[in-house]
């Protein structure tokens, strides 16, 4: 195109005169009030305080199990480890000043929009509190509980304590991943004009940093629920609740994490998608501009939603995918030990724990090994850093199954069946192994080093429409693979488990279920480094548009291209590792909502008969639920990307001068813009979910009660969320895949091949890839989320399905 020419042979004006100066979109950086009133607060003070409270966490974690006491030890000792990792990345330089005057800008941005949409989830969140308890107050109890003591007052506080914790440590590991995302952003770019493997050293620790937060908190804080319960309740001692049955009080954690976790993904993955999609279509195809170039008034609203979409909101959407896995694992090895009547339960319950703490431990290895070189004077990557976070990760998995083995034989030892450990131990290996597997999988279909991809950019070049038929196919066939490799785990992890040794008091096996927990476990005892690769990517692709906008020199550029398309690549993997992860932790909530309902009816509940009429119209409606809910996600950036366009339009048609640098563009209002409309649109598709499942449940509940079957509505739940999920990680790997495949095709074309940038084959790859922006970053990674959380709202809602 004749504009790049421009700019490259530096027509366009000298560089000093052009525009390099960025507004502020708020007065002030935002603080978090729990952050300021410690702030406010003497240090001396504070630390009298923090001594204070480590000290009772201790104690309380003494009166429960030694086990509490290391998995507090770890967890605060990684969080040291965290902030010598965030100190390190704080500690680099922001680089020249027009480089931290955007960075300002996107930090500013994206603190504004996190606060009003965080303050309109906790309003949502308080409401819902106020319904739970309602409930609860109105329930049945088990017989359990009535044995305990445990009332249904009693009871609605601690669930909606628990919902309320839970809600706010999803909301806190969000705003620790955006924290750390804008502020390393600018350090990343200022990194890349020294050398390729420090920017990516810079990135790596940066999102390091919010991963071992965010699994730290997850762990820690079902860690502290767990003990304070077992205290307060004087569990196990005389007429008092087993602890057996304690992890059924926790259930209310993982909701509010699902809950904040959804909404989350929702407003994100719209604020990010709508300005990204509306700055590609007038920027790229109708203006020929480059991609995050400055005179783009879409650009800075474009990299705001980097941070509160896919770092924000992943960090949420991670955080309630550990505390569903590890409440479902403990409530099955609660289960299980009680049919066993195995003398010391603690060991089976409290093993998810023991696991995340190790993952912790591992993963921290795993980001110490990225390391960067003396050399500071090299320009260009010698290495492919994929290879250099594949090592890394490569590192870590190795440190996993050995921690994974040496848990096994802690925990989960027994002298009812001496071998069985080993059992259980091969169970994790299958996680870990089908973990790894994923990740290749999706990286097969999605790096634009293989095949795949790179037919999808040949596609392209023979125009639009062949493009969009070669990336829905690649996206539907992606499915194939990953579901193969969650059936033979599910199979495996079960066989494992029923062969352990284990069994009831008749005779029968029963250690299936909590085989396919420890095989859950073992695919997120890597969880942290996971997340690390993931954050790695906004981070990388923040450091491009900044690069970009500051108009650094071509080479600097070339680095961070490299590190952003590296970053689509981990950004994709992780995503396919997080709906692996979502359907196997949904099998186990599956498993733990009928357990429940057993328990609350006092009669077997063991199998879903799809043959009832109404049990089938209940799956079907779950499978529908998918389908509109993805519909909704994708129209609600359609509509909002509608008005970006509109805005970006109309201001280079009034203020003719941007385009030769002579007027700056107004990004405040397109971040106004995309920020109004993505919290008004993600309240439909959110309520959408909360309220299927209940409304479901309590009218064919009251059905079956006036045709005698008292629990039809609990199987019409169980049928709704067993299709929802089938059908939800279906719908979520192609989405997720067809997106990310997309947008590397884009990038294939970029580095000069099929024609390169200008193009028309590069014309029909920015169409696809606008076509695959809300999949993969906003209907797929919140269908995930979705499935989950049908799962956990039915175990705390279970009651009114009876």
């Amino acid at each position: 195109m004749m504009m790049d020419d421009d700019m490259e042979n530096g027509s366009l004006g000298p560089f000093q005169d052009r525009l390099r100066t960025f507004p502020n979109m708020r007065s002030k950086p935002y603080v978090p009030l729990i952050f300021r009133v410690l702030m406010g607060i003497n240090v001396r003070v504070l630390f009298v305080l923090f001594l204070l409270g480590i000290g009772v966490i201790f104690y309380i974690g003494a009166s429960t199990s030694p086990i509490i006491v290391f998995v507090f030890s770890v967890c605060i000792i990684t969080f040291v480890f965290a902030m010598y990792l965030s100190k390190w990345v704080l500690a680099k330089d922001e680089g020249p000043p027009e480089m931290a005057q955007i960075s300002d800008a996107i930090r500013d941005g994206a603190e504004g929009f996190f606060r009003t949409q965080y303050g309109t989830i906790s309003k949502m969140a308080c409401l819902l509190a106020l319904v739970i308890f309602s409930i609860y107050l109105f329930r049945r109890t088990t017989p359990q509980q009535e044995s305990s003591g445990i009332g249904r007052a009693t009871s609605a506080y601690i669930t909606v304590a628990a919902f309320l914790l839970g809600a706010l440590c999803s909301g806190v590991a969000g705003y620790v991943g955006m924290w750390v995302s804008v502020r390393a952003n600018v350090r990343v770019s200022s990194a890349a004009r020294r050398s390729a493997r420090e920017a990516l050293q810079v990135a790596v620790r940066a999102g390091g940093f919010s991963a071992i937060v965010v699994v730290g908190m997850a762990v820690i804080g079902i860690a502290i629920l767990y003990s304070t319960f077992y205290v307060w309740l004087g569990v196990d001692s005389p007429g008092s609740m087993k602890v057996t049955d304690l992890p059924l009080l926790l259930v209310g954690y993982g909701f509010g994490a699902s809950f904040v976790a959804l909404f989350a993904q929702l407003g994100g993955g719209i604020f990010t998608k709508a300005a990204d999609v509306g700055a590609d279509l007038v920027g790229k195809v109708e203006q020929g501009i480059p991609e995050d170039d400055p005179r783009n008034p879409a650009v800075i609203a474009d990299l705001v939603g980097d941070n509160v979409g896919d770092c924000a909101a992943r960090g949420a959407d991670l955080f309630e995918s550990i505390a569903a896995e590890i409440i479902s694992a403990m409530i099955l090895g609660g289960t299980m030990a009680q049919r066993c009547k195995i003398e010391d339960p603690s060991g089976f319950i409290l093993f998810p724990l023991v696991v995340h703490s190790f993952d912790l431990v591992v993963s921290s290895v795993g980001i110490l090994s990225i390391r960067s070189t003396r050399d500071s004077s090299v320009k260009v990557p010698i290495e492919d850093p994929m290879a250099i976070l594949q090592k890394g990760y490569s590192v870590t998995i190795v440190l996993a199954v050995l921690t994974f083995g040496a848990s096994t034989r802690w925990l989960l030892y027994t002298e009812q069946a001496p071998s069985a450990w080993l059992n259980f131990a091969l169970c994790g290996l299958v996680g870990i192994i089908t973990a790894y597997v994923f990740v290749w999988i999706t990286k097969y279909y999605t790096d634009y080093k293989y095949e795949p991809v790179r037919t999808l950019a040949l596609a392209s070049s023979t125009g639009h429409g062949t493009n969009i038929i070669a990336g829905v196919s690649l996206g539907l066939e992606s499915t194939a693979l990953p579901v193969l490799v969650i059936s033979m785990s599910i199979v495996s992890a079960y066989w494992l488990g029923q062969t352990s040794g284990l069994v009831d008091e008749t005779g029968n096996p029963t250690g299936g279920l909590f085989g396919t927990a420890v095989a859950t476990m073992g695919m997120l005892s890597t969880a942290a480094y996971v997340l690390t690769m993931d954050m790695f990517g906004p981070i990388a692709d923040n450091a491009g548009g900044i690069v970009e906008m500051s108009q650094q020199p071509e080479s600097v550029r070339e680095i961070t291209d490299v590190l952003d398309a590296v970053g689509n690549t981990t950004k994709a993997t992780t995503k396919g590792f997080a709906i692996g992860s979502a359907a196997l932790a949904s099998f186990l909530l599956f498993s733990a909502y009928m357990d429940e309902v057993a328990a609350f009816a006092n009669e077997p509940f063991k199998q879903v008969d799809i043959a009832i009429p109404e049990v089938f119209i209940g799956g079907l409606l779950g499978s529908m639920l998918i389908f509109l809910f993805s519909a909704w996600a994708c129209s609600a950036v359609g509509r909002t990307a509608q008005e970006v366009v509109n805005e970006v339009r109309r201001q280079f048609i009034e203020r003719p001068g941007i385009m030769e640098y002579k007027e700056k563009p107004d990004y405040g209002r397109c971040v106004a813009i995309v920020a109004s409309a993505s919290l008004r649109e993600m309240i439909k598709p959110g309520a959408l979910a909360i309220i299927s499942p209940l409304v479901l449940g309590f009218l064919f509940r009251i059905l079956g009660y006036y045709t005698g079957h008292p629990l039809l509505g609990a199987k019409v739940v169980a049928s709704m969320l067993m299709f929802a999920t089938v059908s939800g990680i279906l719908m979520a790997l192609f989405l997720n895949t067809a997106g990310g495949a997309w947008d590397n095709a884009k990038k294939f074309i970029e580095t000069g091949a099929l024609g390169g940038k200008g193009s028309d084959t590069h014309k029909a790859a920015v169409t696809g890839d606008t076509v695959g922006d809300p999949f993969k970053d906003t209907a797929g990674p919140s269908i995930h989320v979705l499935i989950k959380m049908l799962a956990t709202i039915t175990l705390v809602m279970a009651p009114i399905f009876l």
